[in-house]
C-alpha cells in the first residue's frame, strides 16, 4: 500500500508565500508523475502543477510565474512553492502520484491540506 502525506498549508495574507510538501511511503517500485491539485468550495478538483520523474513540469495558467513544483526522487517527495498568493488560490490542495508497485500501477492521493489566502 502507498500513502501520501501532505504538510505546509495554512493561513496567509494576499501576496504572501507558502510551501507545500508531500511524501510518499509504502512498498513500490517507482513513482512516475507527481502533482498538486486544488479544490475550492463548490468546485471540481483541478490541476495546479505536475512534474515527471525526469523533472519536466506543467502548470495551470492561473499559477504560472507564481508557483514552482519540484521533487526529490531519492526521498519520494514533491513540493509546491507558492508565491504571490491571491484570495482565489484558497482551496484544499491535494498531492497526487502515479505509482508503480509490484502488483499494479495506480494513482494515489493525499488527504489534502487547506490553504487560505485572506487579509
Amino acid at each position: 500500500q502507498v500513502q501520501l502525506v501532505e504538510s505546509g498549508g495554512g493561513l496567509v495574507q494576499p501576496g504572501g508565500s507558502l510551501r507545500l510538501s508531500c511524501r510518499a511511503s509504502g512498498s513500490f517500485i517507482k513513482i512516475n508523475d507527481m502533482g498538486w491539485y486544488s479544490q475550492a468550495p463548490g468546485k471540481q478538483r483541478e490541476l495546479v502543477a505536475t512534474i515527471t520523474r525526469g523533472g519536466s513540469t506543467t502548470y495551470a495558467d492561473s499559477v504560472k510565474g507564481r508557483f514552482t513544483i519540484s521533487r526529490d526522487n531519492a526521498k519520494n517527495t514533491v513540493d509546491l512553492q507558492m508565491n504571490s498568493l491571491e484570495p482565489e488560490d484558497t482551496a484544499v490542495y491535494y498531492c497526487n502520484a502515479d505509482v508503480l508497485s509490484w502488483s499494479r500501477r495506480a494513482q494515489y492521493w493525499g488527504q489534502g491540506t487547506q490553504v487560505t489566502v485572506s487579509s
